[in-house]
């Protein structure tokens, strides 16, 4: 059986090289959370981006109101010149 021996200056550079895996590991881990996490907020400002152009296209005639306003009451001062007597409602039985 051979027995693998090694000097100091080599098992040195083993446990250097160990700890640089688990380093770079642990970076890789880290950088994948980020990288998670700025995808749901990028996810997130997208959403609220297509929300915010919506209300925009729902509020943009908004300033026709005023119109749509002014020309109803026109409207009802017009039928209101155009009806005729009132007539009276029948009367209804009571059973």
């Amino acid at each position: 059986m051979t027995i693998l021996a090694l000097t100091t200056n080599q098992t040195a550079w083993w446990i250097t090289l160990g700890v640089g895996l688990v380093v770079a590991l642990v970076v890789w881990g880290l950088l994948e959370v980020l990288r998670r996490t700025v995808k749901d907020v990028d996810r997130a400002v997208t959403d609220v981006w297509t929300m915010g152009k919506r209300v925009a296209q729902n509020t943009q005639t908004t300033y026709l109101l005023e119109t749509t306003k002014a020309r109803g009451v026109e409207l009802l001062e017009e039928l209101g010149e155009h009806r005729g007597p009132p007539t009276p409602a029948p009367e209804r039985s009571e059973q």
